[in-house]
């Protein structure tokens, strides 16, 4: 019997067109967008990232929707591989969480990701879908603000010319997708805060913070326990920070404030 390849994307939002039938390893949180993207894609089975799973099990959401509809899914440990990085999870990667119809497949926690992805190779083909899941775009102009202050569930979201000088909240990890620095934030933006996904192995979580450092733009993260990873609004309004970039250190941020307090303050900085 020919089984179904096994594909590895650093972020379910830019997927291969041929990925009907195949397992997909994704370096994305198991957040219900990113299952809905997966979902989209045709995919028999997914491995994503679990994120720290945080508030509200957040990180984790895609086990229980893809189960939903009988679908094997997992995620990895982020103490075991970076969010972000679907060549790191296949390498060293662990598994932290599996729903039922992986179990059954034999994939349980403490796996390897790289056998776990062989075993969902046996998984059954599906036809169904998810319930759409819409991610967030709102711009605001809070009282007394001198810029713009923008959440976006997701950083791909984000409008380079647009929110050029705006103070951006992410909904997204804070790690660098795929490793790569030219993809830390799509805009040149005034600040940014993004989820810390748990920090996890190699400060991954983190891993925007220090590049968007060398272009100037203060850049903080919120703990994983304290929002909802996927909702910017909960990044915003929940979020206690966990991790700042020198520059936002020198604008006065610190780890253990609110975000919320930090950044409308950020969004009337002039300049």
């Amino acid at each position: 019997m020919n089984l179904p390849p096994v594909v590895v994307a650093p972020t379910v939002t830019k997927l291969p067109p041929d990925m009907r039938g195949a397992v997909l390893v994704a370096g994305s949180h198991g957040g219900q967008y990113a299952a809905w993207f997966a979902a989209e894609s045709g995919a028999r089975a997914v491995i994503l990232h679990d994120a720290g799973v945080g508030r509200d099990r957040a990180g984790i959401a895609a086990l229980d929707l893809f189960g939903g509809q009988g679908v094997a899914v997992a995620t990895v440990a982020h103490t075991t591989a970076r969010v972000g990085d679907p060549a790191d999870m296949m390498a060293r990667g662990r598994i932290s969480h599996a729903n039922a119809q992986a179990q059954a497949l034999g994939v349980l926690p403490g796996m390897p990701c790289a056998e776990a992805a062989e075993r969902l190779r046996q998984a059954p083909p599906w036809t169904a879908h998810l319930p759409k899941v819409t991610e967030a775009r709102v711009v605001l102009r809070p009282e007394g603000a001198l810029r713009d202050l923008v959440l976006v569930d997701s950083a791909s979201l984000v409008d380079p010319v647009a929110d050029r000088g705006a103070v951006v909240v992410a909904g997204s990890h804070g790690g660098l997708i795929g490793g790569r620095a030219d993809q830390a934030l799509r805009a040149d933006a005034c600040a940014a805060c993004f989820h810390d996904a748990g920090i996890g192995i190699d400060d991954a979580g983190i891993g925007r913070l220090p590049v968007l450092d060398a272009r100037g733009i203060a850049a903080i993260a919120v703990a994983a326990d304290s929002a909802r990873i996927g909702q910017a609004r909960s990044v915003f309004e929940d979020g206690i920070v966990s991790a700042v970039n020198a520059t936002a250190a020198a604008w006065g941020a610190r780890p253990g404030e609110r975000a919320r307090d930090r950044l409308l303050a950020w969004t009337r900085r002039p300049g």
